[in-house]
């Protein structure tokens, strides 16, 4: 039987560091107390912990939407926006945009015409599996087209790092299961790095390599367990009894941490 074990360090090259990070709101509230996360290049990481343990905020801190009150938070090498794609729980798409347009947001924003990055823009839709969709607009979508157009807007610039909020929360089991196998897929053909927020304990599993077990009231980090099972993954992991083994694992690791909550 498979063991989650406590992840030790990494021998592949960094790209960032949060070191002792601390947020406070208000000067009262205190979201964030003591946060260290080392970020690996091709990591999957699972940032997993109850309502309130800072898991938005860690992101919105990466994103640097958000400073730290204390601490600080290092990229290796020259880091710019472009480092980075977000992907909200919401897929936050312009209804009177095409799907093409949506995407290209990113891109234009940073002074590109559309006829310089088509190329660009109808490569991450294919990749999504929408370029069929170009010309539509986000009212003729379902919620998982939605979706997968926010996935290919964050990917167009090639970040080193894409940042995920729930992005799949709202959505029915069936459709979530479909994009998580998707989500692996796509990581897989362009080899990104990806922190992903979750409450869920199954997606985490199925998705992670790395899982960072958060708990609330102040937010900070109690644990960090590997899952050593190889990609790809798909229903059959699902089934497995590996996949058990490790959700019962990161489920009482998050017990644990609902337990520690000051």
């Amino acid at each position: 039987m498979p063991q989650t074990t406590t992840q030790q360090p990494d021998s592949r090259a960094w790209i960032l560091r949060m070191e002792g990070v601390d947020k406070t709101f208000g000067g009262t509230v205190h979201a964030l107390s003591g946060m260290s996360l080392q970020v690996n290049q091709g990591d999957f990481i699972s940032l997993l912990g109850p309502s309130g343990c800072g898991k938005s905020t860690a992101l919105r801190l990466i994103a640097d939407l958000l400073h730290p009150t204390r601490g600080r938070i290092t990229w290796s090498g020259d880091h710019d926006v472009g480092d980075l794609g977000v992907v909200f729980q919401e897929p936050t798409l312009m209804p009177w945009a095409t799907v093409a347009q949506n995407v290209w947001m990113p891109l234009r924003l940073r002074g590109k015409s559309y006829h310089a990055v088509r190329d660009d823009v109808l490569e991450a839709l294919r990749l999504v599996g929408l370029e069929k969709f170009q010309t539509a607009y986000p009212r003729e979508l379902s919620g998982g087209m939605k979706m997968r157009v926010s996935i290919a807007r964050s990917m167009v610039t090639h970040p080193r790092l894409i940042l995920m909020d729930e992005p799949f929360a709202a959505l029915d089991e069936i459709t979530r299961f479909r994009l998580n196998n998707d989500l692996l897929a796509l990581k897989q053909k362009i080899g990104c790095t990806v922190i992903f927020v979750t409450h869920s304990v199954f997606e985490s599993v199925f998705l992670s390599d790395r899982i960072v077990v958060m708990a609330a009231r102040p937010g900070r980090v109690i644990r960090e367990l590997a899952v050593d099972e190889p990609y790809p993954r798909d229903e059959s992991f699902r089934t497995s009894p590996e996949y058990a083994a490790h959700c019962r694992e990161a489920s009482a690791a998050l017990h644990a941490a609902m337990d520690q909550a000051a």
